[in-house]
């Protein structure tokens, strides 16, 4: 593996799946852990029904099976294998890989957070070295463990006006606040598409609302609303985050669409109710995650923020490709003995660094044979839950 020195690249290939457990994303960058000097390319690819079935059964364990942990692994080596084989000049182009895992379980006041994934399986079916366990160093210290994209949002955002916010709408909400002479603040803001996502497969068999046609064409109940937005989480000063089920916001008894548009409604409001833990008013919202294909929600914020609201594509950045490309930049900010994650965006009582290096072994006659390598590639496909 190339040595990480100062004003070196580092070349990485960043994995993730969030709390839409929806698939493996797959995005490669160089770095010398402070700015991006260069972005390639990016695939996503679902995780197989099987797989989705025994991960989404897996949320909420402090403690998930094997069944859990081996199929989090097998999507995320098939994910690999199938990104070099669609991207062959990588192969040799790539010093290790920025492995999340899959968060099943975020308890961090009592000084718990659980990602599943097995690094060790993963560096022997690869070939290149693993960075891990990104969370727990922060956790233990005290912190949220959570967001862990602000880094990377700081380092994207140079150059761009400030105050600004960068919003990610994966399962659960969270925000970047990047301000002029002031270091990033971020936290969760509450849920973004989970409770959603959860609605329409109960009721409809789709994985998610799509363009939010479904909540579009329903009617908000004022009183449940109002009740979730009672929650003391909204009032509780950052550094804060969430379980993925950290809301139980219920819509039984509604109809299809007047639960999808109560639920959207619900997204929209934790958003705005972000803006009094802000030290200024962003200038700009710049939304990624799957939820700026959501056109009810974003119209929803456009109309509740006071400031342009627009997907980041707008200033030249790949959503769907930005948090598999953050933990690629964490991953070369852990070789280098970097913060991971500030007092300002988890609550660590210093700048805390963190991840673990697992090297794979050292000789083909080391490895133990691989279940965990594809027989074929899996079929890329963007992600929109």
């Amino acid at each position: 593996m190339r040595q990480s020195t100062p004003g070196s690249l580092t070349r990485a290939i960043g994995l993730m799946s969030g709390t839409s457990a929806d698939g493996v994303d797959v995005a490669w960058l160089a770095s010398d852990g402070l700015s991006i000097a260069e972005t390639g390319p990016f695939e996503s690819y679902p995780f197989e029904d099987g797989e989705r079935a025994r991960i989404l059964a897996a949320m909420g364990d402090a403690a998930p099976g094997p069944g859990a942990v081996r199929a989090v692994t097998e999507a995320h080596a098939r994910a690999v294998e199938a990104f070099l084989s669609a991207h062959p000049d990588l192969r040799g182009r790539t010093d290790v890989i920025g492995f999340h895992g899959q968060t099943t379980f975020h308890d961090p006041d009592n000084r718990r957070t659980v990602q599943i994934g097995d690094a060790e399986a993963l560096a022997e079916a690869t070939g290149i070295p693993v960075v891990h366990d990104f969370r727990s160093a922060d956790v233990a210290a005290g912190g949220q463990g959570a967001p862990l994209a602000p880094l990377y949002h700081l380092a994207l955002a140079e150059g761009l006006t400030q105050p600004l916010a960068v919003l990610n709408l994966g399962g659960v909400g969270n925000v970047t606040w990047i301000g002029p002479q002031a270091p990033p603040m971020a936290f969760d803001t509450g849920p973004a598409n989970a409770l959603i996502d959860d609605w329409m497969a109960a009721g409809s068999g789709e994985r998610f609302d799509a363009d939010g046609r479904t909540a579009a064409s329903g009617r908000v109940d004022r009183s449940r609303l109002d009740a979730w937005l009672g929650h003391s989480y909204f009032g509780r000063k950052p550094p804060k985050s969430l379980d993925r089920n950290g809301f139980t916001a219920s819509v039984d008894g509604m109809s299809l669409a007047d639960g999808a548009a109560t639920l959207a409604a619900f997204t929209v409001e934790s958003v705005a109710l972000a803006l009094v833990h802000m030290p200024a008013p962003p200038v700009r919202w710049l939304v990624t995650g799957g939820g700026r294909h959501n056109r009810h929600i974003m119209s929803g914020l456009a109309q509740r923020l006071g400031a342009p609201v627009v997907p980041v594509e707008a200033v030249g950045w790949n959503g769907d490709a930005l948090e598999a490309q953050a933990f690629a930049f964490l991953a070369v900010r852990s070789l280098r003995g970097l913060p991971l994650s500030l007092p300002s965006t988890t609550g660590v009582p210093r700048p805390m660094p963190g991840g673990r290096l697992v090297q794979p072994p050292a000789s083909a006659s080391e490895r133990r044979p691989s279940t965990y390598l594809p027989t074929s590639p899996s079929t890329s496909s963007s992600s929109f839950s």
